[in-house]
């Protein structure tokens, strides 16, 4: 691959929207971002809003069609654990998403939008008494219950509460997605779910259903993993989660009117990772569950999804100014230059927590035709602080030059901390060449505000 191609092909990880002039120099929805850098500093997230707009509704829409055409209907629940706050939210509401929240915070910010509580479910493997009764009083149209403990704990609210509460079981499909150990979730050894092969679901669902009088069972929920490419592991755990489903019709009488397939659909950090579309996840999904549904003689129940990343990820870049340039010969005895940053590991933990892999490139100015091997890291006090482990920059990258991290969209600011006690990031959504600030930069006045007397 040429020089050329092979910018070409960074540049198509980057959001839709994102441009270069002749020069090399960025914008991103007709905003350049120098003019991002000087008006609102660095390091900065930055969404563009269309992008999202666009991905959501692809999500919905083709869903939608795929599981019309098999006589049924598809919800599409966004994974608020990607990205959240209350802009984010409100977009979601307008494009016709629902929304799934795994905390007491994550629903208080969808309250504080106005979201409307019967579209949202309430995820977590260890809910708090407060989070389930918090969901209970804002009448959440799902709990997704993760123990025996659990079913007890939503039962009681809801009795004290004098409503029936409907809630979803989390499966253990035994399906492990092709992705790091900490984000495979559906394999036996993990926190989250209750094991089809332990006959702990077949027991949780006979519980439920004698806790009718405060609790309605709508069916089972299964989620496999994260960054996955291909719709084979999905197949294999939708027919799982059928065959349990059809076991409580055979075994209680109750057919359950809901199934839910999770996330996890993967996005590109790299050239060479390879998506699959909206249209071609839905064909595809849809076509395994009615051949599951078929093969066991039940109807096709209403199949919900829930994506995250791949609605908010590639919508996504941080913007970074370049600190200092040092050439290291590393262990391979090849010359490594290290490019520091002004942010790292508090505004992207995800390289030192899974090894994750990012693109970058010169977002100021083109660079030399020169390539030089580069390890992009953050201005933190740890060996570990490393943005992209091994990546290529114009050999004449200097510091004051922008930098800019391609899609860095979805669990940068959610997992953003303040470590060395560094404040975290603006998220700046742009839009037609102006910025909305979704979340203000905090400040050290921030920081200190936590402190006792």
């Amino acid at each position: 691959m040429s020089a050329r191609e092979d910018l070409h092909a960074i540049r198509s990880i980057f959001p839709s929207h994102a441009s270069w002039d002749p020069g090399g120099a960025m914008a991103l929805a007709g905003l350049p971002l120098a003019d991002v850098a000087a008006r609102w500093g660095t390091p900065a997230y930055l969404l563009d809003e269309d992008d999202i707009r666009a991905r959501a509704r692809a999500f919905r829409q083709e869903f939608g069609r795929a599981f019309r055409a098999i006589g049924a209907d598809a919800d599409v629940y966004y994974a608020g654990k990607a990205f959240l706050c209350t802009a984010m939210v409100r977009l979601l509401q307008d494009e016709g998403l629902r929304l799934d929240v795994c905390s007491g915070g994550e629903l208080a910010v969808a309250r504080r939008a106005g979201f409307p509580g019967e579209q949202i479910g309430l995820h977590g493997n260890n809910k708090s008494m407060a989070e389930i009764e918090a969901a209970i009083a804002y009448g959440v149209g799902r709990i997704v219950v993760d123990s025996f403990e659990e079913i007890e704990r939503v039962a009681a609210v809801a009795r004290r509460a004098a409503v029936v509460a409907p809630v979803m079981i989390r499966v253990k499909t035994g399906v492990e997605a092709h992705t790091h150990e900490f984000i495979a979730t559906a394999h036996e050894d993990q926190k989250f779910g209750l094991s089809l092969t332990e006959g702990e679901v077949a027991e949780a669902a006979a519980m439920v259903l004698r806790h009718s009088d405060a609790l309605s069972l709508l069916g089972f929920h299964s989620h496999i993993g994260s960054q996955i490419f291909e719709s084979s592991g999905f197949a294999v755990a939708a027919q799982r989660l059928i065959g349990a489903q059809l076991e409580v019709a055979r075994q209680h009488g109750v057919t359950l009117p809901e199934l839910d397939l999770g996330g996890g659909f993967g996005i590109a950090y790299v050239a060479t990772d390879t998506p699959l579309s909206p249209r071609d996840m839905a064909d595809q999904l849809a076509e395994v569950v009615v051949a599951a549904c078929r093969e066991a003689g039940m109807p096709v129940p209403r199949v919900s999804i829930e994506p995250g990343r791949a609605i908010v990820g590639p919508a996504g870049a941080t913007l970074y100014e370049v600190g200092t340039v040092k050439p290291v010969v590393a262990a391979d005895e090849e010359l490594r230059t290290y490019v520091s940053v002004d942010g790292g590991m508090s505004d992207n933990v995800r390289p030192a927590l899974y090894g994750a892999d990012y693109t970058c490139l010169l977002a100021g100015r083109e660079g030399s035709d020169e390539q030089m091997r580069a390890r992009v890291v953050g201005k933190h006090c740890e060996s570990g602080d490393i943005v992209v482990n091994d990546g290529r920059l114009p050999a004449d990258t200097r510091p004051g030059d922008l930098l800019a991290v391609a899609a860095t969209g979805a669990y940068c600011r959610s997992l953003a901390s303040q470590y060395n006690h560094v404040p975290r990031p603006p998220v700046l959504a742009v839009r037609a060449g102006e910025v909305t600030v979704w979340l203000r930069r905090e400040t050290i006045d921030d920081l200190l505000a936590l402190e006792g007397e």
